[in-house]
């Protein structure tokens, strides 16, 4: 009886231990989202979301070319480092033990923790200005893209490989002795069982590059009004929180947590969509 009251005690020790550690854990989270929902909540309005800002004192004016800018490089940059990223997952899952294999998962492991600061001043110096000779993309959505790009695939690429692995040798083994060829196995196969979890990888990314601002800085620059073209300067929410942080003016500051919020209800927001829309497909994909 003493040693099941020890291990009972112990038992319920690290049960209430993980308790702590996991309110531990939320409560700064919880604490951001509620100050950012209590100084933000107050600003928001349809002039809020759809005019463009405005100097400062009693016309702040408001987010919609950040919103709009900040939906312009999600798509972009989805458009280039998703496709990238799920290849990538796919090699080093399927090969990876070939030697060029574990180069590129050491690369990868090296970008994924690399400052975005260093990135960002990596696409300014390349993309951005001049290099031999030629002529660079300049302050533009396209240089903002390439760079969050950078960020983006070696989340992808990580967590794809890693939902890859998860699935069982068997189902390859049944489908090549059917005959079918091992990119179509894998194709067909492999990505439909992975489905949900290289979902949320790539939401996990993108939700990460949404507020990334040091790399904005030095290659969208920032704006005050909307779209112009893919070779100008462009706003984006991170930008906007960034610059209007900085000001000593009251309404200024209210307008950086209106958009921090609208930030965040962005992010939510493609989760939401991108689980309902995938919702059925992964179930279905699941069953078979």
């Amino acid at each position: 009886m003493s040693n099941y009251a020890v291990r009972r005690f112990k038992d319920r020790l690290f049960f209430f231990l993980g308790i702590a550690c996991i309110v531990l854990a939320v409560l700064p989270l919880g604490s951001i989202l509620l100050e950012v929902i209590v100084k933000g909540l107050p600003t928001l309005s349809l002039n809020f979301l759809t005019t463009v800002p405005g100097p400062g004192g009693a016309n702040v004016g408001g987010i919609g070319p950040a919103i709009q800018g900040s939906l312009i490089l999600i798509g972009l940059t989805s458009l280039i480092g998703i496709p990238l990223g799920v290849l990538s997952g796919i090699y080093l899952a399927e090969y990876g033990d070939a030697p060029y294999a574990r180069v590129m998962r050491s690369l990868n492991d090296v970008l994924t923790e690399f400052p975005s600061i260093v990135v960002g001043l990596t696409v300014f110096l390349v993309v951005v200005l001049k290099v031999s000779g030629s002529v660079g993309l300049g302050f533009s959505p396209l240089s903002g893209a390439i760079a969050l790009s950078f960020i983006l695939i070696p989340i992808v690429a990580r967590t794809a490989e890693e939902a890859i692995k998860l699935v069982p040798n068997a189902l390859r083994e049944a489908s090549m002795a059917l005959g079918v060829r091992k990119w179509r196995t894998t194709l067909s196969i492999v990505l439909s069982v992975a489905k949900a979890g290289l979902v949320t990888g790539i939401l996990l990314a993108v939700a990460r590059v949404a507020g990334e601002t040091a790399p904005l800085i030095l290659t969208v620059l920032g704006n005050t009004h909307f779209f112009e073209g893919f070779n100008e300067p462009l706003a984006a929410l991170p930008l906007q929180i960034y610059q209007d942080a900085l000001s000593a003016d009251p309404g200024i500051q209210a307008r950086a947590w209106g958009a921090a919020l609208i930030l965040i209800l962005v992010v939510l927001s493609l989760n939401i969509v991108v689980r309902l829309a995938t919702r059925g497909r992964m179930g279905n994909s699941g069953r078979k």
